[in-house]
């Protein structure tokens, strides 16, 4: 009875190895299919300041910009980005990505104006 259950146990922990080794082949820091991944991938020629890294999160930032089909612009943007120190290599941060996200299409201009005070607003602090 002894001997079965030995060999069970020894088989299942060989599965269990081979499924942690098969886990950790697969490149989980990767893009999720789709525009992400064209993004990243595009990223990678255009932006070569970016990291792989960089580029897989930036597209994630910007997905919403993606969706609109405005990646090109996008990509142009960052790939153009300069740091704002000589000593520092070309920005490709957050900030980046998402100021090269608000200033295309009908966000260039920062959107529309606020709208007026209302008729009835003297203008001043009278509290008396």
């Amino acid at each position: 009875m002894r001997g079965p259950v030995i060999r069970l146990a020894r088989a299942a922990l060989l599965v269990l190895a081979a499924s942690a080794a098969a886990c950790n082949l697969i490149n989980n820091d990767g893009p999720p299919r789709g525009p992400e991944e064209t993004c990243a991938r595009a990223c990678k020629t255009r932006a070569s300041q970016c990291s792989d890294t960089q580029c897989w999160r930036g597209c994630n930032f910007v997905i919403d910009r993606l969706a609109q089909h405005e990646d090109e612009t996008v990509l142009a943007c960052v790939a153009s980005a300069t740091s704002t120190s000589a000593s520092k290599p070309a920005a490709c941060d957050d900030r980046t990505w998402s100021r090269c996200a608000v200033r295309l299409g009908p966000y260039a201009d920062g959107g529309p104006p606020a709208p007026p005070p209302p008729s009835d607003d003297t203008g001043g602090d009278d509290l008396d």
